[in-house]
C-alpha cells in the first residue's frame, strides 16, 4: 500500500482550527512506521525567507494589508519553499508533507477575499515549478468547532470574522469539488477517527499511479 509513497507530495489543508498539525505529525509517525521516508514543512514558512515572510502576513499589526498583497506574498514564500526544501525532498524520493500549501490562497484570498480562485491559480501557474500536489486532504470542519480549537493569541488571518470564515470554508470545498487529487475529510470527528481517514486517503495514493499530468494544469 505504501510501496510508491517516495517522491510523492501530500498537502494537508482546511480552514483554521481544522487540526492540521496534528494529522500531519500522526501522519509522519503512520509513515515513518510503515518504512517511508518523509519530510514535512508549513506553508508559508519553513525557509529563512519564507518564516519571515509568514510573520508579515500573520502579523495582526499589519491589518491595512490588501488581499492581492496576501496572494504575492504568500507566493513568493511557496516559490522559495518549493526550490530550498520540497524540490530536493523529492529529488531525494522522499515522501513530502505540507502543511497548506495553493489550495490554502485559493480558499482564503481566492474566494474569501474575492481576489478570484483562477486569478490565484493563473499567478500560481506563472510563480511556481510545481501547482498541484500528488494530493490535498482538505480536514473540513465547522465554524464553531474550529473556533473551539482555537484556545490561544489569535493571528491576523484568524481575526478576519465568521463570515470570512465561513467563506474559506465554502472555498476548499468548492475547490474540492469533482477533483481525483482532493479528498475531504470529517476533522470534527476525534484525532483517531480523523487519522484513519488520512491514512486511508495516502494509502491509495501509494497503489495508484502518479498523478503529475496535475502538476501545471489551469484547474
Amino acid at each position: 500500500m505504501t510501496g510508491t509513497l517516495g517522491g510523492r507530495f501530500v498537502v494537508l489543508d482546511g480552514p483554521d482550527g481544522c487540526g492540521k498539525s496534528t494529522q500531519m505529525r500522526l501522519l509522519a509517525q503512520w509513515l515513518g512506521e510503515q518504512g517511508v521516508s518523509t519530510a514535512s514543512f508549513r506553508d508559508p514558512g519553513t525557509t529563512a525567507i519564507g518564516e519571515k515572510i509568514r510573520e508579515i502576513l500573520l502579523s495582526p499589526a499589519h491589518d491595512a494589508m490588501t488581499t492581492p498583497t496576501e496572494v504575492l506574498l504568500y507566493m513568493a514564500a511557496r516559490a522559495q519553499l518549493w526550490a530550498e526544501e520540497i524540490a530536493p525532498a523529492l529529488q531525494r524520493g522522499r515522501c513530502v508533507l505540507l502543511d497548506r500549501w495553493l489550495s490554502s490562497t485559493c480558499a482564503y484570498q481566492g474566494h474569501a477575499g474575492q481576489f478570484g480562485i483562477e486569478k490565484v491559480i493563473a499567478i500560481a501557474n506563472d510563480a511556481l515549478d510545481r501547482v498541484w500536489p500528488d494530493l490535498t486532504i482538505v480536514l473540513d470542519v465547522d465554524l464553531a468547532t474550529a473556533a473551539g480549537r482555537l484556545n490561544r493569541a489569535l493571528d491576523r488571518m484568524e481575526q478576519k470574522g465568521d463570515s470570512y470564515h465561513r467563506k474559506v470554508r465554502e472555498g476548499f470545498l468548492k475547490l474540492a469539488e469533482g477533483r481525483p487529487d482532493f479528498v475531504v475529510v470529517d476533522s470534527s470527528l476525534d484525532v483517531d477517527a480523523v487519522h484513519e481517514q488520512v491514512v486511508a486517503a495516502v494509502g491509495r495514493l501509494g497503489s495508484s499511479p502518479s498523478q503529475k499530468a496535475w502538476d501545471r494544469q489551469d484547474r
